[in-house]
């Protein structure tokens, strides 16, 4: 390693020359840039995607918010650093356990190493839930901090590297569930760039907003307006800007605007007998108000002595369902870690979610919206643009193969020209 780069992950990443702000958009479908472009309402992002770099990338599957994260921040996909969803089944104990705790990431981030090397680094989120995960290994002794704008009010010394955030950021303490969650932490950074300027910050925004509302709709546009609004003044202030996304938004829905759902352990239970498999939705966390708890991609965990072909047998022509595979085909196919993995995995076609007993989700945290929600491949198409253009190798690199999100610091680090 050379005193201008520094190896993570089997990746050589340059040293920032200037700042570099990295904005995973939660929920950010291509879909939304390119109605945001054609209605002109987000002349920064029209401009990276003309005078920058711009591509569309695989995300990491399945296309949750956790493993896409620390996908993008580790430079690895989801076998490397273990993430693979927010549960698993313990197939001891038959409980649910989280895999949103640091406990369970493998390898150290982009942002950690850096921060342990000297670099001064800024990792704010919206949900505290992965903030504690991004901040692993981070050293917080340097200047760098970490923290969330959901527990914005909270921040320590010694558990995030600042306090006073809500004075600092001149901002009330914003409600989980609002476009203000995501616009605290882009405003977190804006200060944090003026006072501290900090070589690295990533800040990872929720999708409260693409949960709740398509491309083009006016709470939409008004939302990608504030954000394009945001990312010009990063540039005001000498920083490179690159854009992703953990994951797209499709929505899931009847004709008549019903959720359309496969409600998996009723109908396993019906099928094989009660309790002889158990499906997990990985897509679960505490703000089941976005979705319910429904995605497009779920785990079955079947008891000692039913075999995997059996459920596969059982679910292989439920309308809805695209793709039933075994642990092995899965893991394989999609880059995953085998350990959490069930002994099936179902994903939903692009219209359909899948659930566990329909008893188990409540759907009242929608308030009469369309349900809108992620998971399955549909929805595992990210953009990734760069505010500066990228170097004619790195060009070639993305022209010969499709990136993955997980390129996404080697592209702002590595391939920016300076």
């Amino acid at each position: 390693m050379s005193a201008r780069s520094i190896a993570v992950n089997d990746t050589d990443y340059r040293w920032p020359s200037r700042p570099v702000v990295v904005v995973c958009i939660d929920g950010g479908d291509p879909a939304y840039l390119e109605h945001g472009v054609a209605a002109g309402i987000v002349p920064n992002i029209e401009r990276y995607l003309r005078e920058g770099f711009h591509t569309v990338a695989h995300g990491t599957m399945p296309s949750f918010t956790c493993p896409n994260n620390m996908s993008i921040v580790t430079g690895r996909p989801a076998s490397v650093h273990g993430i693979s969803g927010n549960f698993y089944l313990d197939r001891e104990t038959n409980e649910p356990v989280a895999m949103t705790g640091p406990e369970l990431l493998r390898v150290p981030s982009v942002m950690s190493e850096l921060s342990r090397h000297g670099a001064r680094v800024a990792s704010v989120t919206a949900k505290d839930k992965l903030r504690r995960q991004l901040q692993k290994g981070m050293d917080l002794s340097n200047g760098s901090v970490s923290f969330s704008s959901q527990h914005a009010d909270r921040c320590t010394l010694d558990e995030n590297g600042i306090e006073g955030v809500l004075d600092f950021v001149g901002r009330p303490l914003p409600d989980m569930y609002s476009a203000d969650l995501s616009l605290f932490v882009l405003d977190a950074g804006l200060t944090l760039l003026e006072e501290r300027r900090p070589d690295l910050l990533y800040l990872s925004l929720t999708d409260y907003v693409q949960h709740g509302f398509a491309p083009g709709h006016p709470e939409a546009d008004r939302f990608y307006a504030e954000l394009d609004a945001r990312f010009g003044r990063f540039e005001a202030l000498g920083a490179t800007v690159a854009l992703t996304a953990d994951h797209g938004m499709n929505e899931k829905t009847n004709d008549d605007g019903t959720p359309r759902v496969v409600w998996l352990q009723d109908l396993l239970d019906a099928e094989l007998g009660a309790g002889a498999a158990t499906v997990i939705c990985p897509i679960t966390d505490a703000f089941v108000g976005h979705h319910g708890a429904l995605g497009g991609f779920v785990r079955v965990y079947c008891r000692e002595g039913l075999p995997g072909e059996r459920v596969i047998e059982a679910i292989a022509d439920v309308p809805g369902l695209e793709r039933v595979l075994s642990r092995e085909d899965v893991a394989r196919e999609f880059d995953l870690p085998f350990g959490p993995e069930g002994d099936v995995a179902v994903l939903g076609d692009a219209r359909t979610v899948i659930g566990a007993r329909e008893v188990d989700h409540d759907l009242r945290g929608l308030k009469g919206q369309r349900l809108r929600t992620h998971g399955s491949v549909h929805e595992a198409d990210v953009p990734i643009l760069l505010s500066r253009p990228v170097s004619d190798e790195y060009a070639r690199r993305a022209e010969e193969a499709r990136l993955h999100s997980y390129e996404t610091f080697d592209f702002a680090l590595n391939g920016i020209v300076d």
